[in-house]
């Protein structure tokens, strides 16, 4: 496992429920996985190399398809709780007793929902560009399953802001994405996309009662990053998850869209090691971050 990166590592597969599971693992071995969830439409192959080869330097990585998604079998389900059970399945098979879960806007609301129903799996929350059920106008209305017809122009213009820096680094990202030579993943169907459109738009619904209400049973430590510039999932429900979480916080950064944690990667990883390191999950103070971005 030590001897692979992101570009190299083998897929493999395990099998729980006559489901095949397409997954990735590479990194320190003997520490508790990182579990990473992916956003909607993506797969394995949609997390930036520079972040997960720098993770792997301290903890092992498990990059994971969920059911229907890429390379794995079985049918998306429409539904995040849904989502979840494959979720708690996949780790099942693996005979992970502990995880610490990076979940991306879909992968943020499996997380949140895992951390929710099965507690004592989940060590720590690292919550990327997503929100809480019910959060901030989070109807999802400029998402559509066709976003692979021009992947590109779709990530450029959801993952970072129209300014000359942010898009510059973006297509740095889009360049990483491709280090990745052999064995690629998968693309994802337009019925598996179809299913996570509506599960997320039923994440995003309102509920009757108790908007919020459950985020105070979610007690792990969290980290949140987003971006004050974010079209997919407004930056109004980073703060809401930081408010009602009882042990989480906040990094938000500027200028940034949906792929904050992308375009500030250097800053990220930073805070992200810290906030994994043992002893105290805190990150580096306001003065420190501002150092960081500069």
């Amino acid at each position: 496992m030590s001897n692979y990166k992101h570009e190299t590592v083998p897929t493999q597969f395990v099998e729980a429920n006559s489901i095949r599971y397409a997954y990735r693992r590479f990194g320190k071995p003997g520490t508790i996985p990182l579990l990473f969830l992916e956003y909607f439409n993506s797969n394995m192959d949609g997390w930036d190399p520079d972040v997960t080869n720098s993770l792997a330097a301290d903890h092992q990585v498990i990059l994971f398809d969920n059911a229907g998604v890429g390379a794995s079998g079985g049918k998306t389900p429409n539904m995040v709780a849904e989502m979840t059970k494959h979720c708690v399945a996949f780790c099942r098979a693996l005979a992970l007793k502990q995880i610490h879960v990076v979940g991306f806007s879909l992968g943020g609301m499996i997380a949140q929902q895992l951390a929710l129903e099965h507690p004592q799996l989940l060590g720590r929350l690292i919550l990327l560009g997503t929100g809480p059920r019910g959060g901030e106008d989070m109807t999802f209305a400029e998402l559509s399953p066709e976003e692979q017809a021009d992947p590109v122009a779709f990530l450029l213009a959801a993952f970072f802001s129209p300014s000359q820096a942010s898009q510059a680094a973006g297509r740095e990202y889009m360049k990483r994405l491709e280090f990745r030579e052999n064995d690629r993943d998968l693309p994802v169907s337009r019925d598996s996309a179809v299913a996570q459109l509506a599960a997320i738009r039923e994440w995003g619904t309102i509920p009757a009662t108790g908007r919020y209400a459950t985020l105070k049973s979610i007690t792990h430590p969290t980290l949140i990053v987003h971006g004050n510039k974010d079209i997919v999932v407004t930056p109004i429900n980073a703060f809401i998850l930081e408010e009602h979480l009882p042990n989480a916080q906040l990094i938000m950064y500027p200028d940034s869209s949906h792929g904050a944690f992308y375009q500030y990667r250097k800053a990220f990883l930073e805070h992200a090691k810290s906030f994994l390191s043992d002893g105290d999950s805190v990150v580096p103070n306001q003065d420190s971050i501002k150092s960081s971005l500069a």
